[in-house]
């Protein structure tokens, strides 16, 4: 049984070339919704909707969000009524977005309304919430405090990350099933996705780092910053800001005491021995995600090492 921890674009790659290589039937995923935002009165998951749709097949490959082919004919139209368009929503997302937010109104807990979600999809694997009440990450810049989603899309990352909070993790419980993914699996994935502000607000509701920290699983973090760089977001320059190393070795700091084998990219060689001093078994390979067989063969490569470390 595999569990992965699981941001957004990142994170929605190395599922898809994990359920490639083994059974999705035994692929959980508990997925982080300290993104999640209101947006035209409704309630919007990106994270877990980028991992929907990746394992759907229907993610636009060029975003790595959203769907492919998609309109926009609803935001086109409600510029016209003064709405802003800075947080962009095709009309099939939008579809997502009513169908959960109706839910919700119904009083069905978010863990069932995303195992709703999946089903609709077609999907085998099992997706979890992080939690099923509302954690929101809100960062701290030179100006005040902002919700991450206008940080992230409306500023486009423009600043200085003085801190993160995730408001409301103190009232937050692990969704039904979150605890047993965890102890329950044999591996256990933190997926390429920012340690802060992904990874971060799943480890920060009440009972999931604990969890982690004593499971009998294998633990395994990919690292998502390949030489000083991240592939995708705004990981680099929030660690950077927030007085992190920006390497996969800050990364692999971050992450100390947590996980048991850190995977870094080829370009990252020379960590190699820093890594192993914190205690960890580090593995060494091509983690730029290119190409459905290359999303493939980094899920079979990490699990090879695995089997022949036993």
């Amino acid at each position: 049984m595999y569990t992965v921890l699981a941001g957004g674009v990142g994170a929605s790659r190395f599922l898809q070339g994990l359920c490639q290589f083994v059974d999705p039937a035994n692929v959980t995923v508990i997925s982080n919704t300290g993104d999640d935002v209101e947006m035209f009165g409704l309630h919007v998951s990106p994270d877990t909707d980028i991992v929907l749709y990746a394992l759907a097949g229907a993610v636009n490959p060029e975003t790595g969000w959203g769907l492919t082919g998609d309109t926009f004919a609803v935001v086109d139209q409600l510029q016209r009524f003064g709405y802003e368009r800075w947080f962009n929503l095709g009309d099939k997302d939008l579809a997502m977005a009513i169908h959960r937010t109706r839910l919700l109104h119904d009083g069905v807990p978010m863990h069932e309304v995303t195992a709703n979600l999946a089903k609709a999809w077609g999907l085998a694997c099992t997706v979890l919430p992080m939690a099923n009440e509302p954690v929101r990450t809100m960062i701290t810049g030179p100006e005040g405090e902002l919700a991450f989603q206008e940080y992230m899309v409306r500023l486009r990352t423009e600043v200085d990350v003085r801190s993160v909070r995730f408001a409301g993790v103190e009232s937050a419980k692990p969704a039904p099933g979150v605890l047993d993914a965890l102890s329950g699996a044999d591996v256990v994935f933190l997926a390429p996705s920012n340690p802060v502000v992904s990874i971060g607000p799943i480890l920060a509701v009440a009972g999931v780092r604990d969890a982690l920290a004593n499971t009998r699983a294998t633990r395994v973090a990919i690292s998502p910053i390949i030489a000083g760089q991240v592939v995708k977001g705004p990981a680099a320059k929030m660690m950077t800001t927030m007085g992190y190393e920006v390497s996969a070795l800050g990364v692999a700091q971050i992450y100390d005491g947590l996980i048991d084998v850190f995977v870094i990219d080829e370009q990252d060689r020379a960590l190699k021995p820093a890594v192993e001093a914190l205690g960890l078994r580090c593995f060494v390979t091509d983690t730029m995600m290119t190409s459905a067989e290359r999303k493939a063969e980094l899920a079979r490569d990490i699990l090879s090492f695995l089997e022949a470390a036993k």
